[in-house]
């Protein structure tokens, strides 16, 4: 998402724009550790960053553990203006999904009271959910207060940060859907055959509704990704008319939609957006999807079903695979919400709404 922003306001904003990364895979947990309780490591270099290319904006993504609200900071005494893009709901929640080590919906923490995830253990290790639980406590609300626009992905992502007691100023969050690059020519789903999901083979995402749609609506069933519930689901679909590709580029993805009659979206937590929707109805594919989260706000142009609703989600694809226009509505449907030159504008209000100054 941040490649696509990134090729967004350089392509379409004609913005000069550059990448300032922190991989936590490679600073070690220790310097993992001591970068959320610390609020971030090195800020400087944020600074002399915006110093060096005279950055107006620091549009800021995912910034635990090694970032945090002293790169925002730093960034602001710099003279930038800051945009706080909040993808998911890591301000409150240390998974940021909202989503409890057994696959449930979770909305146990609650403001700066993140015990529930420590004694669950949501991070994995003790060690880890402690440290996560003390930052957020410590540094949700210092972290919007450096933001002069806050962004999220949908309303459905705002109004869930509101019920999980973000900070105040998340309620004024600005709605910026994501930007879909590649949109098809024409839907060839009218000649394609079975269903596609593409998604991390985890429990929150439902894939295993999927499986068992597909087989009661008997539509062959193609699965693009991986995770840790891969070998629980390939024994769940074994018999059955079920592809696992694993993970795989965007090329092959390509190829695998056009491929296919509909696509199936059957998470069963609180999206923020719906990409693999959007994607999907770009590609030219129906969606059948759960009525979850911002999937929800897909009315009209996807099929809805409650989460876990194995005949409903059957009955849907059965539906869509039978209408030989839903594909062509589907991808008109993407270009209106998803398309660079309908992004690109929204984008750039953002940027001037930052630098008219602090939101509020």
């Amino acid at each position: 998402m941040v490649d696509d922003l990134m090729w967004l306001a350089a392509e379409h904003l004609g913005e000069d724009v550059e990448r300032l990364e922190r991989d936590s895979t490679t600073i070690g947990r220790g310097r993992a550790a001591a970068g959320l309780i610390a609020g971030g490591l090195e800020p400087g270099e944020v600074g002399a960053a915006v110093a060096r290319t005279g950055a107006r904006i620091v549009h800021a993504h995912n910034l635990l553990p090694g970032l945090g609200w002293r790169a925002l900071a730093a960034g602001r005494a710099a003279g930038a203006r800051v945009v706080l893009h909040l993808h998911n709901y890591r301000l409150v929640c240390a998974v940021g999904t909202c989503v409890d080590p057994g696959g449930a919906d979770c909305t146990r923490c609650h403001g700066r009271d993140t015990l529930p995830g420590v004694r669950l253990g949501c991070r994995g290790s003790a060690a880890e959910a402690v440290a996560y639980g003390a930052a957020l406590a410590l540094w949700q609300r210092r972290t919007v207060a450096q933001a002069d626009v806050i962004v999220v992905p949908s309303t459905a992502a705002r109004d869930r940060l509101a019920g999980l007691g973000a900070p105040a100023a998340v309620r004024g969050a600005v709605v910026l859907g994501h930007v879909v690059r590649r949109h098809a020519e024409r839907s060839s789903a009218a000649a394609g055959t079975g269903a596609v999901v593409v998604s991390r083979l985890a429990p929150e995402k439902g894939v295993e509704v999927a499986i068992d749609a597909c087989r009661a609506a008997g539509l062959p069933l193609t699965i693009c990704g991986d995770g840790p519930m891969r070998p629980e689901l390939e024994a769940r679909a074994a018999g059955g008319d079920v592809t696992f590709t694993g993970r795989i580029g965007d090329e092959e993805l390509a190829r695998v939609r056009a491929h296919a009659r509909v696509a199936l979206v059957p998470s069963r937590a609180a999206e923020t957006f719906g990409l693999a929707a959007l994607e999907a109805m770009a590609a030219g594919l129906p969606v059948a999807a759960s009525r979850a989260g911002a999937l929800a706000e897909l009315e009209g142009d996807v099929e809805l079903v409650a989460p876990g609703d194995v005949s409903g989600l059957a009955d849907a694809a059965r539906r869509l695979a039978a209408d030989p226009g839903a594909g062509a509505r589907a991808l008109a449907a993407a270009g209106r919400r998803a398309a660079p030159e309908v992004v690109a504008p929204r984008l750039a209000e953002v940027y001037a709404a930052a630098g008219r100054g602090r939101a509020g």
